[in-house]
């Protein structure tokens, strides 16, 4: 039975790689508590107090006052270069590196305020440099005539640029720091740093530069450390509220608050459920989030959050407040979100990874879902009518159970041309349960999708090649959609265990390599340009040429109009569905194999036999070459017999190998050979033999 520490006080205690797999710690204090590595499934932590103890509060505190000392030294700084500033001596170093030190104090603020804490310190350090050096350049004959030393200048900027910089970064560190440890209110500490670093300022530079007449400047002084102050407190005030141009401030404050606080890191928290539970000063790095519910959770925001999919401010809220109505998630890391009742209506979800992500019960009424990677992701009883799914990724994992939808969209944008977005059911609404059915065949099936058209040779022979490669899973070619513009899709059938990201790899890979293939053999035959190609194949994609290519290949098909439930049977959609058999045997083929052997052979007797024996001359080599192809059991019937031909074409040119039309259609059929080949498995036999006879008809021909 899994333990209960319910509403007990477990403040400091160590849970370090335990199994705490059920475990109950509602209402309960877990202040300072250690679960790292520990296994958390299923916990329940629901308005449990979660944070530092006292005494690390007060450990924390002093340090940050030892930390505003940083502060306080910077801003003495600022008062000694004002005092220099002041004296009547002609001490041109001091001079300058007063003027240097206010130049990048105003630069660094004004930069920092307005582009960004990065942006500022590396260009207000770069200005000092360059400024400095430029200076000490332009003061050489000064340096000369008056016997001055200048070469502390560059270095004395330098320093200035940091000094300054540090101590107001410091001063916006140390106010964050308080308020991670809720020691005073915003105001109350803000004032209290400025104040200390204003007084220790003056007090320090008093003793160790002995001013005497430090009343003659302190209206300026005053003047500067208050708007020294001031920019801390604006940097601290918008990292509070999450500015990404002051995230460096933020990170490092958060991760010192944390210091001492609840751990979970790399703890185990799948299904955990923080709802209600006050977090802040909370350390979850790596910690594994899958479905772990935070709603209404406390201070989340204030928790270390690294390497998790809480580190988006905007991903942050909506797992916290469950309200992402109208607003936009495109291709955020969602994975393993807890969403359930979440109100997601209208949404943009396109290219968001939901990969394993729970939205039972949430409204996804018209929100939008293309190119979601929805694997293993739970959809139970959400409302989903009106949304978009097109070209969404699920499977098998996918749970659509009890989905509330009357109908969705398969585009996210209509039709060129029109308000066509595909909806399904084409009119009617689906009856309870359809919406289900419809996805069933979707979760095991892979889509592959072409662009320009389809070339089918290619196709069928990366077919079988992935077949080949994928011997223990049984494939199947559901159906063939035209979308229009030259988009084809087409579905194969899997089982449900199958990897469908391998077969669908597998079978781009091989359908490049065939169409490679395809194409040097249609340039050669065809001596066509790349532009024709390209014709080529769109116009393949068009279904009446679609069906025009497939009865004259090795397949069996069979041509339906696609068929719809009964509330789809209006549907204007154009598509059709061609359902192709697995049995590519060819069936009344309009040519005959003997015929073309029988025309190769006599043409290759017509050839003269080669003098000497030993040696094999042309007539050999395509006797052999002719041989090799009628045995091969790769090829279908129709390849065979244009390869053939090819055998054919360079007998003929044995005849006369001198003339330039006999070469130059020999070279061709070297051409298309080698095209027909390459789309072979590599361990054919006919390959290699193809590769050792075609080099030697080459050089007898005279082909180089």
């Amino acid at each position: 039975m899994p333990p209960d520490y319910s509403g007990q006080n477990l403040r400091g205690r160590s849970f370090k790689s335990q199994n705490l797999t059920g475990a109950n710690f509602s209402k309960a204090d877990i202040r300072g508590a250690d679960f790292t590595n520990a296994i958390l499934k299923d916990a329940n932590f629901t308005n449990a107090k979660a944070g530092l103890q006292q005494d690390s509060v007060i450990i924390l505190f002093l340090i940050l006052l030892l930390f505003s000392a940083l502060s306080g030294f910077a801003s003495e700084y600022v008062i000694y270069a004002l005092y220099r500033l002041t004296e009547k001596s002609h001490n041109y170093t001091a001079i300058i590196a007063g003027v240097g030190t206010l130049v990048v104090l105003f630069l660094f603020s004004f930069i920092t305020i307005k582009k960004g804490l990065d942006t500022s310190l590396s260009i207000s350090i770069f200005v000092s440099a360059i400024a400095s050096s430029v200076v000490t350049a332009s003061i050489s004959d000064i340096a000369i005539s008056t016997g001055t030393n200048f070469s502390g200048v560059p270095f004395a900027g330098i320093v200035a640029a940091i000094i300054v910089d540090a101590g107001i970064l410091d001063s916006a560190i140390i106010i964050v720091g308080l308020n991670q440890l809720n020691v005073f209110n915003f105001v109350e500490f803000s004032i209290i740093v400025g104040f200390a670093a204003f007084y220790s300022s003056i007090r320090i530079s008093e003793k160790r530069h002995d001013i005497n007449k430090f009343d003659d400047i302190r209206v300026v002084t005053c003047i500067v450390i208050i708007f020294m102050m001031f920019v801390s407190i604006d940097i601290a005030q918008k990292a509070l509220k999450g500015d990404e141009r002051y995230s460096l401030i933020r990170k490092i404050a958060i991760a010192f608050g944390a210091t001492g606080g609840t751990s979970f890191f790399n703890a185990d928290l799948t299904n955990a459920d923080f709802t209600g539970a006050t977090l802040k000063n909370t350390d979850f790095r790596k910690a594994k989030l899958r479905q772990t519910c935070f709603y209404e959770a406390k201070k989340l925001d204030f928790a270390r959050l690294d390497n998790t999919i809480l580190t988006n401010p905007d991903v942050l809220s909506l797992i916290v407040t469950g309200n992402g109505r109208d607003k936009s998630y495109a291709g955020a890391n969602l994975k393993g979100a807890n969403l359930n009742g979440a109100n997601l209506k209208k949404a943009n979800l396109k290219n968001a990874d939901i990969t394993e992500a729970t939205f039972q019960g949430a409204c996804l009424e018209g929100a939008n879902l293309t190119l979601a990677q929805a694997v293993g992701t739970n959809f139970s009883n959400a409302q989903m009518t009106g949304a978009c799914v097109e070209a969404w990724n699920i499977e098998n994992t996918t749970k659509l159970d009890n989905v509330d939808c009357r109908f969705i969209y398969l585009l996210e944008h209509p039709k060129p041309k029109t308000d066509d977005r595909e909806r399904r059911p084409s009119s009617g609404n689906f009856q309870p349960g359809e919406f289900t059915k419809l996805f069933e065949e979707v979760l095991n099936t892979v889509d592959l999708i072409f662009r320009n058209g389809i070339d089918w040779k290619a196709f069928v022979n990366a077919f079988q090649t992935v077949q080949d490669q994928n011997a223990d899973t049984e494939l199947a070619l559901q159906s063939i959609e035209n979308k229009g513009d030259g988009v084809v899709v087409v579905k194969v059938g899997v089982p449900v265990d199958a990897d469908k990201e391998k077969i669908h790899s597998d079978f781009t890979q091989n359908y490049q390599l065939a169409l490679q293939a395809v194409e040097e053999k249609y340039k050669a035959l065809l001596q066509a340009k790349d532009e024709q190609i390209v014709i080529y194949r769109q116009q393949s994609g068009e279904m009446a040429e679609i069906v025009k290519l497939l009865a004259n290949k090795p397949i069996n098909v069979q041509v339906d109009n696609k068929v719809e439930n009964k509330n789809m049977t209006n549907s204007n959609d154009s598509s059709r569905n061609i359902n192709v058999g697995r049995d590519f045997n060819a069936s009344g083929q309009a040519f005959s194999l003997g015929d073309i052997s029988g025309a190769v052979t006599n043409t290759i007797n017509e050839l003269p036999k080669s003098p000497e024996p030993e040696k094999p001359g042309i007539k050999e080599l395509l006797t052999q070459l002719q041989a090799a192809i009628e045995a091969d059991t790769n090829l279908n019937k129709e390849d065979k017999a244009d390869a053939l031909e090819q055998v054919k074409a360079l007998a003929e040119a044995g005849k006369n190998p001198q003339e330039g039309a006999m070469q130059k259609g020999a070279k061709t059929a070297i051409k298309i050979l080698k095209g027909t080949i390459a789309s072979l498995p590599s361990a054919a036999k006919l390959v290699e033999q193809c590769s050792n006879l075609l080099p030697l008809i080459s050089n007898l021909l005279g082909l180089g």
